[in-house]
Parts: C-alpha cells; sequence; structure tokens
C-alpha cells in the first residue's frame, strides 16, 4: 500500500523528486534568485553594501533622467520585482534576471576596472539561465511534489 500525500501525489514519488539532483539544483538556484535580487535591491536605496552609484558606467548616468543615486533606485525597484517574479514563475523569471546581468555586464565592461565583477556576474547569468531550464522541467503550474 502506497501512502499520499495531502496533495494526492504518492509520497514515494515525493521522496524520489526531493531526492533527484536535478531537482535540489533547481531548488537551490530558485531560491538564491529569488533572494539575492530581493537583497541586493533593497540595498540600493540604503548602500549599506557598497556605494552602488559607483558601479553605473556614465555613459548610462547621461541618458537616464537624475542623478546616479536616483537610477539605483530604480534599479532597486526592478531587482526586488524580478526576485518576486523568480519565486511565483521560476520559467519566466530566470530568462528576466539572466536578461538584466546582461545589462549589467555591459555597463560593467564600459567602466575601467570593474572586469572582474563583470565576470562574477556573466557566471551569474548562466546560474540564472541554468534556472530557466530546469524549471521548464521541475515547476509545474505552482504545484510541489
Amino acid at each position: 500500500m502506497t501512502s499520499t500525500t495531502k496533495s494526492g501525489t504518492p509520497l514515494t514519488s515525493r521522496r524520489a523528486t526531493l531526492a533527484d539532483p536535478g531537482y535540489q539544483a533547481y531548488v537551490i538556484l530558485r531560491a538564491g534568485f529569488t533572494v539575492a535580487p530581493v537583497l541586493f535591491g533593497l540595498d540600493k536605496f540604503a548602500n549599506l553594501l557598497v556605494d552602488w552609484p559607483a558601479y553605473l558606467a556614465p555613459w548610462i548616468d547621461g541618458i537616464v533622467p537624475g542623478s546616479a543615486q536616483s537610477a539605483m533606485y530604480a534599479v532597486g525597484v526592478i531587482e526586488i520585482v524580478a526576485g518576486v517574479v523568480v519565486a511565483l514563475a521560476p520559467r519566466f523569471g530566470g530568462w528576466l534576471v539572466a536578461g538584466w546581468l546582461a545589462g549589467i555586464i555591459v555597463s560593467l565592461l564600459t567602466l575601467s576596472g570593474y572586469y572582474d565583477v563583470a565576470l562574477r556576474d556573466f557566471g551569474l547569468l548562466l546560474g540564472a539561465v541554468a534556472l530557466a531550464r530546469l524549471a521548464q522541467r521541475y515547476h509545474r503550474d505552482g504545484s510541489r511534489p
């Protein structure tokens, strides 16, 4: 006799899913790409981690209205929204974060002295793409294993 969960999913199937390394990777990436953008987005308003306007390329600062700090406020809102989208719709959110990181990389590559951060963000971009691809397999319209 097979036990079932409240959702009607066989318990053995749920355990198998939780033991699947691919599913574990998906959960780790989803949690990370939910929490990190929200925290970094919130910090754009406080500048506790770093002086964020210093990371904005001058040519972008010249395009956007207001000060570099004002631009960082907008960036913060976008990052918070991206984190929430990853939490709710990781198949779309992973691609959203990857696109956002691509924009950040372009900005950093046009600044002297931030190539190491651009390379780090490229690694994060790859992780966001991996999340989007894993979500194709593991995210089932809000259902959980």
